[in-house]
Formats: C-alpha cells, structure tokens, sequence
C-alpha cells in the first residue's frame, strides 16, 4: 500500500522547536516532492510548505525563517523543522506528495492520512 505516515507532534511551550516526520512506504519517496499542511482549530486547511523533487522551495508567509523541509537520513522519511513555535502554528499537520495525489492540489483538503497534532502554548 503506497501511504505517507506522519509523526513527531507534540505539546510545546512557545519559543520552542519540533521536528515532523514524514515516512513513506511503497513508492521512492526520494524522486518525488513533499509539501506540508495543516488544519488549524479553525478547520481552515492552509498549505505551509513545499519542496519540489529538484528542490525548489516554498514556504508560506507565517513561517518563512522558522521552517525548513529536509531530508531524513532514510530515503523514505522527509522532515519539517520547526523553530520558534507560536500559538498560531497549533494544527494538525499533514505531509502530502504529487506521488499519491490525483487530481489538483485545489482539491486537497487534510484528510488524506492520519496528520500529527502540534499544539503550542503561550
């Protein structure tokens, strides 16, 4: 079964750093890209970064400088870094890849897999 399995979530004060890992199973998860979601308490599904298979990179406005997307030390596991947490990044996250995703990413909507729940306190 190809799938992508998230972990790494965690209750955190602000100020402090996780690290999320994405683990793929049944397919080169090395040849493809990553992007990185999350669904807010508001239910909102906002995409936070992406990292294109030639490793292009983009990262929405509210992270930029505090997350990186890098590469595990297994070619099957990517990570987001994440660094000086604040309470507006309290979320489920999501990992996601072209690999698996029929259709335009418009539709993309969270629900895909399990995700892995950040949760920051000011």
């Amino acid at each position: 079964v190809r799938q992508l399995v998230e972990s790494g979530g965690d209750s955190v004060q602000a100020g402090d750093s996780l690290t999320l890992s994405c683990v793929a199973y049944g397919f080169a998860f090395d040849e493809t890209d990553v992007r990185w979601y999350r669904r807010s308490p508001a239910n909102k599904c906002e995409l936070v970064a992406r990292k294109s298979s030639d490793g292009l990179e983009y990262y929405t406005d509210s992270v930029k400088g505090r997350f990186t997307i890098t590469e595990g030390d297994a070619k099957n596991t990517k990570h987001l870094q994440m660094n000086s947490l604040k309470s507006d990044d309290t979320a489920v996250y999501y990992c996601a890849t072209g690999a698996l995703q029929f259709g335009p990413w418009s539709s993309y909507d969270c629900s895909h897999s399990q995700g892995t729940q950040v949760t920051v306190s000011s």
